[in-house]
């Protein structure tokens, strides 16, 4: 499995079983977390015990309070730190995916009682709940292409793959509140249209977004 295939496969789990990840699947991950903070400056730390993550009650009521294990998404904090979390978060979670392992961002948790290791002006911002589910997750309801793009009436196929992607993207609950907007000059304008984590999200939909360009053969936009 690829990445595109891990896209389109991949949906949100809230419910896991209570086994612990392989120790080959574990160091892949690992090994996939590493890399990103090596390019990002970021610090994705992956916590084998969930511990008390998800132990509020809003969490339990998800379901998530079975989730053995989460990613801890953290960073030096700064204007970017959330929408960079979005972008290189969401490559852990493919590459979970493409493990045979089921994820989950969760912006409803107990950073408390998260086992994250913080260095001197990092912030937690978001956590990504990852084991193996009880089943492989639904398909969301997505808007048209039409309600979140826009551009030339002779757009290229790398921009409309790339919004086909971003409504394939995980956006807190479902909002999908971004806008990608093609210029005349072949540049792409991003737009947050706020709400709950949305920069997180425009994070997000920036690496789906970008893994169509990879995929025609073109730069990212924003890796």
């Amino acid at each position: 499995m690829n990445e595109i295939e891990a896209l389109w496969q991949r949906h949100s789990v809230r419910s896991y079983k209570p086994l612990p990840i392989e120790a080959e699947t574990l160091q892949a991950l690992r090994s996939c977390i590493a890399q990103c903070n090596a390019e990002s400056g970021l610090h994705l730390q992956l916590l084998e015990d969930a511990g008390g993550t998800f132990h509020r009650l809003m969490s339990r009521a998800m379901g998530l309070a079975s989730a053995p294990s989460v990613i801890a998404c953290a960073g030096p904090d700064g204007p970017e730190l959330e929408e960079r979390i979005g972008y290189w978060g969401e490559r852990v979670v493919l590459c979970a995916q493409m493990l045979g392992l089921n994820t989950c961002w969760a912006g409803t948790f107990s950073a408390k009682q998260t086992p994250a290791v913080l260095r001197e002006g990092e912030r937690l911002v978001i956590v990504i709940a990852v084991g193996y589910g009880t089943a492989q997750g639904k398909p969301r309801r997505s808007r048209a292409p039409e309600e979140v793009s826009a551009g030339p009436a002779e757009q290229p196929a790398w921009f409309t793959a790339g919004v086909r992607y971003a409504l394939q993207a995980p956006t807190a609950i479902n909002q999908q509140k971004f806008f990608f907007r093609l210029q005349e000059d072949g540049t792409v304008e991003v737009s947050d249209r706020g709400g709950p984590f949305s920069a997180v999200d425009i994070g997000i939909v920036k690496y789906h977004f970008d893994l169509a360009r990879r995929e025609a053969g073109l730069p990212t936009l924003w890796g």
